[in-house]
């Protein structure tokens, strides 16, 4: 299985903040999809630190194997809705 860190985008800090919503490997973090993992954090999180589109859209990056920064427009799109509606 896969170290998370293996993915593009995820460094440490998001590796233990995956970690602590039972997102161990890489496996499972592309089982569970971008949208699954960031509800995961932002219930984890709430009270702690914020968690925002930006997380969303690193997620789903890692995810296509590609910068966060570099998603198509149509993806950020429908991950900043999906994001807005869970305020």
């Amino acid at each position: 299985m896969a170290e998370l860190t293996s993915l593009r985008n995820i460094g440490k800090e998001m590796e233990k903040k995956l970690k602590s919503v039972d997102i161990t490997t890489a496996e499972e973090l592309k089982k569970a999809g971008s949208k699954e993992a960031f509800v995961r954090l932002k219930l984890r999180y709430a009270n702690i630190c914020m968690i925002c589109p930006v997380h969303l859209y690193t997620l789903e990056g890692a995810i296509s194997d590609m910068e966060y920064n570099q998603l198509p427009e149509n993806v950020k799109h429908d991950l900043k809705n999906f994001s807005d509606k869970l305020k």
